[in-house]
């Protein structure tokens, strides 16, 4: 008789910031949708946040907050692996052999979200900001990774670890699984409720532009009832023609668990304001639940949780870096 393994699943969400509804959406709810399917490892990746200028005080808390939001976004702590990143030594150890042995400048080169983040020429940048992506494909092909859930925007990483490994596998020997990405259609790129052309981003100057996932519920309606629509009053899905109205429908549908073909139906000769004010309602209902679980659970709690990931985490990456070390003979 067979044994049915499961596949793997990895991914992680940066301690910095504000997460909002995009990350929520895009990200997070796929994860819970996906965790019971999948044998998954989930991880606060705070390697990463280090590569642009932070407060090291603050640092500390997003670790905590972003763990308590995985919990209270429905990650199940007992069925998957919850680590922190800086816990597991393998992921740095690989990111180094893999700068050395596979990546090369002109992989790097062509990340898109070094040019938007630094912009070209800036030699100011610390090289961590450049190179994060070599670490990301360190942090999926340690856990033999299968799926990685991601946004759209990070597709391009996803592909310079498939690259890496290949290469790797190439070169020495058959060690890394080459991962697929996984992306959802409605809901990977929630965008922005100030400007509906740019996708919702916890970096973005004004605040009204996102709903982070600890808004005060009555502030979140605010922004709804001010996000940008479009010309016209037709409620009705077209993000090319009506961009502004096709994401808050996204994001109606989504947290309301309604299709929008329903949606549209619903509103058909309604304007804007009652359709605001219904949605309104709907992502008001969703954070004040959202946030009673978030917190329900203490600091206490988290850290074990954490604790108990990185002992769950480290044996499984420990031994993929040690088939690495033999392979280009460090061992």
């Amino acid at each position: 008789m067979t044994q049915n393994i499961k596949k793997r699943i990895f991914s992680g969400v940066q301690p910095s910031g504000n997460l909002h509804i995009g990350n929520f959406l895009g990200a997070i709810k796929q994860w819970v949708d996906l965790q019971d399917e999948y044998d998954s490892v989930f991880s606060v990746v705070d390697y990463h946040a280090i590569t642009v200028k932070y407060d090291p005080n603050v640092l500390k808390k997003k670790i905590i907050e972003i763990a308590k939001i995985y919990i209270a976004g429905g990650i199940n702590s007992e069925r998957v692996i919850i680590f922190q990143q800086s816990d597991v030594r393998a992921h740095t150890e690989l990111c180094w052999i893999l700068n050395a042995v596979s990546a090369r400048i002109s992989d790097l080169n062509k990340m898109t979200q070094f040019k938007d983040k630094a912009g070209l020429g800036n030699v100011n940048v610390g090289v961590g900001l450049y190179d994060y992506p070599v670490l990301m494909a360190a942090d999926i092909l340690l856990y033999n990774t299968d799926i990685v859930p991601v946004g759209d925007d990070q597709l391009q990483h996803v592909e310079l670890a498939r690259d890496l490994a290949k290469r790797f596998n190439h070169d020495y020997e058959k060690i890394f699984k080459i991962p697929e990405a996984k992306i959802i259609k409605q809901g990977a790129r929630i965008m922005g409720l100030d400007n509906p052309e740019k996708k919702m981003s916890k970096s973005a100057k004004s605040d009204l532009s996102r709903i982070g996932l600890l808004d005060k519920p009555r502030l979140a309606m605010k922004k709804i009832m001010k996000a940008t629509t479009d010309i016209g009053a037709e409620i009705k899905f077209c993000p090319k023609e009506k961009p502004g109205i096709s994401n808050l429908l996204t994001i109606y549908s989504l947290l309301g668990n309604i299709e929008i073909k329903k949606l549209e139906k619903k509103y058909t000769n309604k304007m804007y304001g009652e359709f605001k004010k219904d949605l309104a309602e709907i992502v008001a209902e969703f954070l004040n639940n959202f946030q009673k679980k978030y917190n329900k659970t203490d600091d206490k709690q988290i850290t074990e949780i954490l604790t108990a990931g990185a002992k769950k985490a480290e044996p499984i990456a420990e031994e993929t870096l040690l088939k690495v070390k033999r392979a280009i003979g460090l061992k």
